[in-house]
């Protein structure tokens, strides 16, 4: 069929009307871009939290737990996600002793999460790791300005 992909023995050839060098990403539509750009961001940051045994949904448990947030339920509206997802990140950050879990003395449905030593030290040593992960841009400033109007102007996501 005309303007189709057709296989041979030397492999497959490129469409009649495709340009040389479509596959270059400065041919690419920013959609496709901004995809693949996500991608391996989220590859080597997930390596690199791995490394330290750390999720990212644990990453953002501490980080929520340093800005002062101590409910449980509070942590799940926050991060979007479900009271049980926010329980088995909660489950995994105490097993690995980086947060405490208790009972609230003032209502005993409510547990109080507090970050430990050990999460603080963890917390902080991720911090860092951004300039380590993440690739040279030549303007880092203009780059997170961009990703901060594209996130704000997108619609709140709710839990599932």
């Amino acid at each position: 069929m005309a303007g189709e992909a057709t296989s041979g023995p030397a492999g497959p050839r490129a469409l009649p009307n495709q340009e040389q060098g479509e596959h270059e990403p400065d041919k690419w539509p920013l959609g496709r871009l901004l995809g693949a750009a996500s991608r391996a961001v989220e590859r080597a940051w997930y390596d690199a939290l791995e490394a330290r045994r750390l999720t990212h949904a644990g990453l953002i448990v501490l980080h929520f737990l340093e800005l002062g947030f101590d409910s449980q339920t509070d942590l799940a509206r926050f991060a979007q996600v479900e009271a049980q997802t926010m329980s088995r990140t909660v489950d995994r950050l105490e097993r690995e002793g980086l947060v405490i879990r208790l009972p609230d003395p003032a209502d005993r449905r409510r547990h109080i999460v507090s970050i430990t030593e050990r999460g603080h030290a963890a917390f902080e040593a991720v911090r860092g790791l951004e300039d380590e992960v993440f690739p040279a841009v030549d303007d880092p400033d203009a780059l997170r300005a961009a990703l901060i109007q594209i996130v704000s102007a997108a619609p709140a996501r709710q839990p599932r």
